[in-house]
């Protein structure tokens, strides 16, 4: 910060970003922009990325109101005319490493660039949760905002989670997103930040085999089904599957029926609150779990 004189911040790029004064009209990446609303910072406006749809996603909004929101676009269809017209003083956008802007064109992010202002902060997988979520406190303190980090509330879901995963026989535990009603996305735990965190606090979660992509491993229902999970962590964005579509699948059924099913958003707001939400989760899964476990806190 610079009191008095101009706006500063040095992004996770390492580009100092510099504003005429404290930023008040923010557009920020969906994610983003849930994240700066837990801190109590409401955008002036969002975008998606090249999975949503014409419409926000509400998995990604986290607590965020999406009412009366306004939506520039997302991925391709981004409307820099629009964004710009709107006189936003500051974007704030993601990355999952390389300095790259997640979500859009690279040709789109470079006039973005050319025009306003842009913060970009890492969420990818050489980021520690801790680390993600800190630097996203900073920038939402540097923007004044009203809301104090909520720390404790944090501290406490880290230490249910732990003795959840403590205790005798705990289970284990597979993330996945649903492609369709034949292929399943499982999820490296190591490449996910937060899957990374709750894997440190001792929950048993599922690494698939080697090959394949680097942050999912691509497979049918029935090599999932294989896998024998105690909780399924099932991921509820908008371009994933709903379990609707699965129910065709004997395999998925199969899962279903031995596993609890639980609500995972792989690109949760980045807060110590939203955080603290999914620990919560984690952990009535994982002390509550048991074969025949159902649907648990569900997915729909």
């Amino acid at each position: 910060m610079n009191p008095g004189k101009s706006w500063e911040f040095t992004d996770d790029r390492g580009h100092l970003t510099v504003a005429p004064g404290r930023p008040a009209r923010v557009v920020a990446y969906i994610q983003a922009g849930a994240t700066l609303w837990d801190h109590g910072l409401r955008p002036l406006g969002i975008f998606g990325s090249h999975h949503d749809g014409a419409a926000p996603d509400p998995a990604k909004a986290g607590e965020l109101p999406l009412d009366g929101l306004r939506s520039f676009g997302a991925g391709s269809a981004l409307d820099l005319d629009a964004l710009h017209a709107a006189e936003p003083d500051l974007v704030v956008a993601v990355s999952y490493g390389g300095g790259q802007v997640y979500g859009i064109d690279p040709e789109a992010a470079k006039h973005l660039e050319e025009r306003l202002p842009v913060v970009v902060l890492d969420v990818g997988k050489d980021r520690t949760l801790d680390g993600i979520r800190d630097r996203f406190t900073a920038l939402a303190r540097a923007l004044d905002a009203p809301r104090p980090a909520a720390g404790a509330e944090l501290e406490r879901a880290e230490s249910r989670l732990r003795a959840a995963a403590g205790r005798p026989g705990a289970p284990r535990v597979l993330a996945l997103s649903a492609a369709d009603s034949e292929t399943a996305y499982l999820a490296r735990p190591l490449t996910w930040p937060d899957l990374r965190a709750v894997g440190e606090l001792g929950v048993d979660l599922i690494d698939p085999e080697e090959g394949g992509g680097a942050n999912w491993r691509t497979v049918t229902w029935a090599e999932a089904a294989a896998l024998e999970p105690d909780v399924v962590l099932a991921d509820v964005r908008a371009n994933a599957a709903p379990p609707a579509r699965l129910l065709d699948n004997a395999h998925w059924r199969a899962v279903e029926e031995r596993a609890r099913i639980v609500a995972w958003n792989p690109e949760a707001p980045c807060s110590h609150l939203a955080h603290a939400r999914f620990l919560d989760t984690v952990a009535d899964a994982v002390g509550g779990s048991g074969t025949g476990g159902g649907s648990g806190t569900g997915t729909e």
